[in-house]
């Protein structure tokens, strides 16, 4: 059999096949294939979610296993750009869901179609009180600020680029990280004056950063569509999932959390 090319994409993938298959076995359940429940006739639906859901879809799992007894709801989080290398690889899960429409649309081939769940907008991300006074975009580009940024492969770091670029500004930062919630601890833990993260994980944090707004006519929409895997061993259950995020009771968790409607 011919040897397969390892490109970038499968390198990551190799990397976080680890990390996701560990927590999901020492949980007694095999991926999507596990059966759970009373007497153990439910199911177990794996979710592989976008950092910057970890808080929201803990909430959402939970109100849904409530609705839905029979069925366990288990989550995976990481940059989309990991997730999808994860899907790409084979890894164990029912449903799909990204931070941007892009990274869904590249695996066509292995979703259902997708649903945009909600939206979301950058602010920048400042240590508790602002110490250093960022006020705007512009002040990014100052050499003296430490800047912490998402890497390119990731939606908020093309996000990001995307509100630099609009606005002409170099920013060179300290750090590219794999996801938002990276960059948000690097200023939680003082490591960088400021970040670009969404407004939804600022507010994770508000004892431990400040959020600065970013005007509108400055800003980008982030769309979150989530989908069925195709891989799934429980399609019915995937597809019931996918369809309750859009319901008053899944977008009154999200809107909760600060998310924007779809």
């Amino acid at each position: 059999m011919p040897a397969i090319p390892l490109t970038p994409r499968r390198v990551l993938a190799a990397l976080v096949t680890v990390a996701v298959l560990v927590p999901l076995a020492a949980c007694g359940s095999g991926g999507s294939g596990g059966d759970s429940g009373a007497g153990g006739g439910g199911k177990t639906l794996t979710v592989l979610g976008a950092a910057s859901l970890t808080d929201v879809f803990q909430k959402a799992g939970k109100a849904y296993e409530k609705e839905h007894p029979d069925t366990k709801v288990k989550f995976s989080f990481a940059g989309s750009q990991a997730l999808a290398a994860q899907v790409e690889q084979g890894v164990p899960a029912d449903v799909l869901a990204t931070a941007d429409t892009a990274t869904m649309d590249g695996l066509k081939g292995e979703t259902g179609k997708p649903t945009v769940i909600a939206r979301n907008r950058l602010v920048i991300a400042t240590e508790e009180g602002n110490p250093k006074h960022v006020e705007r975009l512009e002040d990014l580009a100052d050499s003296k600020l430490k800047v912490v940024l998402a890497a390119p492969e990731v939606p908020v770091g093309r996000y990001g680029k995307q509100v630099l670029d609009a606005q002409k500004l170099k920013v060179e930062p300290v750090s590219e990280e794999p996801n938002v919630r990276a960059v948000l601890s690097k200023v939680e833990l003082g490591e960088a004056d400021a970040g670009l993260v969404y407004k939804t994980d600022a507010a994770t944090a508000p004892k431990k950063v400040d959020a600065i707004d970013i005007p509108d006519s400055q800003n980008a929409i982030a769309s979150y569509p989530a989908a069925t895997l195709k891989q799934s061993q429980h399609q019915k259950e995937a597809a019931a999932f996918v369809k309750w995020l859009s319901t008053p009771q899944a977008q009154k968790v999200l809107r909760g959390a600060g998310f924007q409607r779809p």
